[in-house]
């Protein structure tokens, strides 16, 4: 029963919320309320485009230096403590866990050191009856130099999908081969096919610091979507890691999950299972801190000036609904008079917020999300349509000046950016979007009986 009187009552306020905007078609309040829908709509729009984007732009760097670089999670050997009997039965129990559970897609073995490596000058080119002056030049450049498993380009997919290979093969299965990032073998001024030296390495005290003998041949150069990553990195393969880094470098196991959210959940696993093994357990996020700080301050400053949409919405909203109510004393007086509460009367005007709200962030959800998965397009669309203009303006106004325009070259990078969409910060926008025109409707509907129902009669 008091479930039927409570449908009935919703039904009755819904009933005159739309007869109030039903009868406020052609009035200023109605030119405000639609304005403010479209406020709600293109302010769930650009929120999600935006974070999408933005989403994708950064994306495109994590997943870079997780995938070739820091990984999820790293173990790595004690300081002196591990026998090699100990520490083959560390790698064994990694092994097992990462078969067994269900949260790891990847285990990587791996040395790492850092290096000052430098090109081995070719013979002289007498072609032409001329010598090369490059020939005999030798580049140096600092780099991170890293020892993988030759099978872990093809096995692991992750990796191989952030790899993109410029030149040559990511070919580790013989002794003596390096794989450079792009911008590392541009400023060493090699090719594949050339040799480099390890002339500084770091590494343990049989290791000399200097040497002009570790000769290493290039087999590939690669790119990411990182440009440290590509200006420093280099794969070498596992065994030659653990000749040149000397007897006492320390093997590193580098882990992913397919779930950033289970990583804490993961490291507590491994700390109960590697207890009594000195092995050093880190997350990604211990890594690279300075950066992910400064990329989430980015992108929740943008948010923050984004969201300042909803605030004039919310506060357009809130004067249209305060003239409403004014507007509509004398029907609230009488509403009043023939005993609706307070509160029900209030409810009337919230009503009218939600379906606002409700609309505005259904529509702005939809466009949000189609404008998102054609980014392309639209960032082209947009390019090709301003460079119309910029050239019809030039036409018009300073002919002379046309071999000049040109489309911008800033479209086509936004627009190679593949947006990501994160569920639950689309619900968070929709939510928001339905909670602003909420908010305002309840605080501009608080006080609806200011007049009684006598003062509006006699002011009639």
């Amino acid at each position: 029963m008091m479930k039927k009187n409570w449908i009935s009552k919703f039904s009755l306020i819904f009933s005159i919320s739309r007869r109030f905007a039903s009868a406020d078609r052609t009035s200023r309040a109605s030119v405000t309320s639609r304005l403010s829908l479209l406020g709600i709509c293109f302010g769930v729009m650009t929120l999600i485009v935006v974070t999408s984007v933005m989403n994708g732009f950064q994306m495109s760097f994590i997943d870079a230096i997780l995938e070739t670089q820091s990984y999820h999670i790293q173990v790595e050997e004690g300081s002196g403590e591990l026998s090699g009997a100990d520490g083959a039965e560390l790698e064994q129990k990694l092994s097992q866990h990462c078969k067994d559970s269900k949260l790891l897609r990847a285990l990587t073995p791996f040395y790492q050191a850092q290096t000052l490596m430098c090109s081995v000058p070719n013979p002289p080119d007498f072609a032409g009856g001329k010598i090369s002056s490059s020939s005999s030049a030798i580049f140096e450049s600092p780099a991170v130099i890293r020892g993988i498993p030759a099978e872990s380009y093809y096995e692991d997919e992750g990796f191989r999908k952030e790899i993109i290979l410029l030149q040559g093969s990511f070919d580790l299965s013989g002794r003596g081969g390096i794989i450079l990032g792009n911008t590392l073998a541009h400023n060493l001024k090699v090719r594949v096919g050339d040799q480099v030296n390890l002339f500084v390495l770091s590494g343990s005290s049989d290791v000399e610091l200097f040497s002009g003998q570790r000769l290493l041949t290039v087999k590939g150069i690669f790119a990411t979507g990182y440009q440290e990553i590509n200006a420093s990195m280099c794969f070498i393969n596992l065994e030659d890691a653990a000749l040149y880094f000397g007897k006492d470098a320390k093997k590193t196991w580098g882990i992913k999950v397919y779930n950033t959210a289970q990583v804490e959940r993961e490291l507590r696993a491994l700390t109960k299972l590697l207890e009594g093994y000195g092995a050093k357990i880190s997350s990604w996020k211990e890594y690279n801190k300075s950066f992910y700080g400064a990329l989430r301050i980015e992108k929740n400053m943008l948010l923050l000036v984004v969201c300042l949409i909803f605030v004039v919405v919310a506060i357009n909203i809130y004067n249209a609904m305060r003239r409403l109510v004014f507007e509509r004393q004398r029907e609230i007086a009488i509403l009043s008079a023939l005993g609706a509460r307070t509160k029900e009367i209030q409810a009337i005007f919230i009503t009218r917020g939600f379906y606002t709200g409700l609309l505005g962030s259904a529509a702005g959800l939809l466009l949000g999300i189609i404008i998102s998965l054609n980014t392309n397009a639209v960032f082209n669309g947009a390019s090709k349509i301003v460079y119309f203009f910029q050239y019809l303006f030039t036409a018009v106004f300073s002919r002379e000046n046309l071999m000049y325009i040109k489309e911008n070259s800033t479209y086509s990078i936004y627009a190679n950016i593949p947006a990501r969409i994160f569920k639950s910060e689309v619900i968070m926008i929709f939510i928001f979007g339905i909670i602003s025109p909420l908010a305002a409707c309840f605080f501009a509907s608080k006080n609806v009986l200011k007049s009684t129902l006598a003062e509006v009669l006699h002011n009639e």
